[in-house]
C-alpha cells in the first residue's frame, strides 16, 4: 500500500463516488480506478461494492478505513509541518462543529483563516456531539471551547419577551420541541428536569436545530437554544426569548486527538478559534463563559 493508494481509498470512502473524488483530489478518474483496483489485488479482497448509486464499502474496506484513517492523517501532517517549518503555517485542517456553534462562528472565522492564513485549507464539518467525539478518536477533528446557556425559546406572540424569564415548572407543561434522547442538548434537560422531581414530555422530537426554528415559527411549541444560534430570528421578532431559571449549560471543548502530536496548522487553527471567540463575546455577539 502506498499513500496515493490509501488517499484515493479515503476519499471515494468518504464521498461514494469516483468522480466526486477526482474533483476533491484534482485527478483524473481513470487514475482513481487505477489505484483502487491495485490495492484490491495487493490485499486480496473487494474493497468497495460498485452500483447505480457509487460505490459503496464492503466490510472488509470499512476495516481498512478505520485502520488507515489516522495513520494516513499522521502522514499527511508530517509533509504540512515540513512545509509550514521553513514558512507560513500550510496544511489541511479538519474542524468538527455542533450545528448552534456553526450557525454563530463558521463564516466569520472561515473568512479570518483565509484573510490570516491563505496557506490553510480549513474543512468544516457539522454534526452532533456524539460524532464528533466519535471521528475525534478517530484523529480527525478540533472542537470550540466554552460554556454557554441555553434559553427557552417560543414562537412570535408567546409572551416570552414580556416574561423574561421562566422555570422548568413551566416549560415542562407546555408543547415541547426538543431533540432525541441521544443528543447532548436532551441529555443536559433530562438531568434538570430530575433534578426537580419533574417528568419531560415533548410533543415532538427535532435534531436539526433549523427543524426547531421551522416548527416554532409555526407556533407549534417550544424548545431550548443558545441566544446565538437566534440572533437574526428574535432581531427580526420571528421567535421570542426568555432566560431559563435555574440555568441550563452546556459545555464545548476544544479538542485534539490525544494518540499523536498537533501539527503546526492544527496549533494555528486552535489559537485563531479561541481569539475568535474572544472576539465575539466582547462584541455581544456569543455570550460565552471561557474555561481553561
Amino acid at each position: 500500500m502506498d499513500l496515493k493508494q490509501l488517499r484515493t481509498f479515503r476519499a471515494v470512502a468518504e464521498l461514494g463516488s469516483l468522480s466526486k473524488a477526482a474533483d476533491r483530489l484534482r485527478a483524473a478518474q481513470p487514475a482513481l480506478s487505477r489505484h483502487i483496483k491495485l490495492l484490491e489485488h495487493e490485499l486480496r479482497v473487494e474493497l468497495f461494492v460498485r452500483n447505480g448509486r457509487g460505490m459503496l464499502l464492503t466490510s472488509a474496506g470499512r476495516m481498512l478505513l478505520d485502520r488507515t484513517t489516522g495513520l494516513v492523517r499522521q502522514i499527511e501532517q508530517v509533509r504540512d509541518d515540513l512545509q509550514s517549518a521553513e514558512g507560513n503555517p500550510s496544511g489541511r485542517v479538519i474542524l468538527g462543529l455542533v450545528p448552534t456553534v456553526s450557525a454563530v462562528f463558521s463564516g466569520r472565522f472561515a473568512r479570518r483563516v483565509i484573510t490570516e492564513f491563505p496557506q490553510i485549507s480549513l474543512r468544516i464539518v457539522e454534526s452532533y456531539g456524539g460524532h464528533l467525539v466519535e471521528w475525534l478518536h478517530r484523529g480527525e477533528m478540533d472542537l470550540a471551547i466554552g460554556r454557554e446557556d441555553v434559553a427557552v425559546v417560543g414562537p412570535p406572540g408567546s409572551g416570552l419577551a414580556r416574561k423574561k424569564q421562566v422555570d422548568l415548572k413551566w416549560l415542562v407543561k407546555q408543547n415541547l420541541i426538543v431533540p432525541s434522547i441521544s443528543h447532548g442538548m436532551r441529555a443536559l434537560l433530562e438531568k434538570a428536569v430530575a433534578r426537580e422531581r419533574l417528568t419531560l414530555k415533548p410533543m415532538i422530537e427535532a435534531d436539526s436545530y433549523r427543524a426547531q426554528i421551522s416548527l416554532m415559527e409555526e407556533g407549534l411549541g417550544y424548545t431550548l437554544l443558545p441566544p446565538s444560534a437566534i440572533r437574526a430570528e428574535l432581531a427580526a421578532r420571528r421567535l421570542e426569548m426568555a432566560a431559563l431559571v435555574p440555568s441550563v449549560s452546556r459545555e464545548l471543548i476544544l479538542a485534539s486527538p490525544i494518540d499523536r502530536s498537533t501539527s503546526i496548522a492544527t496549533t494555528t487553527i486552535s489559537t485563531l478559534i479561541m481569539s475568535e471567540i474572544e472576539q465575539l463575546s466582547k462584541q455581544g455577539l456569543w455570550k460565552i463563559k471561557m474555561t481553561g
